[in-house]
């Protein structure tokens, strides 16, 4: 039986992963340069973990700062197979308030294209589905863990990305919310299409830490307010990952893992040797 490996890429306040042994640092060389920080590996009950800090520690980067496809190829390199993504967000609707758990099923992007999203490129060119974004086997999993560990999770929802660094001004975040979205972050949707790419499944755990500025009986969003409920969620998010970690199986049964079958337009000859040899980890078994 083959190991499981999951990855954890940790938002704002989940800088580390409490709870693993044998722990070792790593850092991973990347065709796409370094990724935001070293990799904490180690043994969560029977199930490897591979650990990230999104924005490093010390949280140093800016959203659009964060080296996406360093952070996802290194993944992949380390055999991670699936990832949760822990991440705080903004809520645009009453019902989803802060301190509860939104285990999102779809994104909209409104960044602003400063951020490399694909691995394809420099001679190669691949189209990869991505109508359903996230892993439904992995969310599912990750939303029912949450709910018998006790948080109040939401299954489904879209999660808006910003670009950032500055939260939505009032007619922004008034506008948001008419289109329907669920959630408001800045990172997640980058991480979901390059893990769709590396045929590695994701999942987002979001963390409602505010509702953005549109409610009118509620403070507007500050870093302030959005640390004090972290602090509350980072703890039940450990939680939640442990147990989630316990019910992974080791293999598959996802379309995941062959993402990439018949998505490359690019005859192989004519693939540069570079960019060939850059993604060979990724796309080699298909050429």
């Amino acid at each position: 039986m083959s190991q499981r490996i999951l990855g954890i890429i940790g938002g704002s306040g989940l800088y580390d992963m409490e709870g693993l042994t044998q722990v070792e640092e790593l850092r991973v060389e990347t065709p796409f340069g370094d990724p935001s920080d070293v990799f904490h590996t180690g043994l969560l009950g029977e199930t490897r973990m591979v650990f990230l800090a999104r924005h490093g520690r010390g949280h140093r980067l800016l959203p659009s700062e964060v080296p996406y496809r360093a952070n996802i190829y290194a993944m992949k390199k380390l055999g991670v197979e699936r990832i949760i993504s822990v991440s705080a967000v903004g809520s645009m609707k009453e019902a989803l308030a802060p301190g509860h758990m939104v285990v999102p099923d779809q994104f909209f992007d409104r960044t602003t294209g400063k951020r490399a999203s694909t691995f394809f490129g420099n001679g190669v060119v691949g189209h990869v589905q991505f109508a359903d974004p996230v892993c439904s086997d992995l969310s599912g999993l990750l939303a029912g863990t949450a709910s018998e560990a006790g948080a109040v999770v939401h299954r489904g929802g879209t999660y808006l990305c910003i670009e950032g660094p500055n939260f939505s001004t009032r007619a922004e975040s008034t506008i948001f919310r008419s289109w329907g979205v669920d959630i408001i972050g800045m990172t997640n949707l980058p991480e979901a299409r390059l893990a769709r790419e590396a045929e590695i499944c994701y999942a987002t755990l979001a963390m409602v830490t505010d509702y953005d500025c549109w409610h009118a009986e509620h403070e507007d969003v500050s870093v302030e307010a959005i640390i004090a409920t972290l602090q509350k969620n980072v703890a039940m998010a450990c939680r939640i990952i442990a147990a989630a970690a316990a019910k992974i199986a080791s293999g598959r049964s996802c379309a995941c893992k062959e993402a990439l079958k018949y998505t490359i337009m690019t005859p192989a000859e004519l693939i540069p040797g570079k960019t060939r040899a850059d993604l060979d980890l990724l796309i080699g078994k298909y050429l």
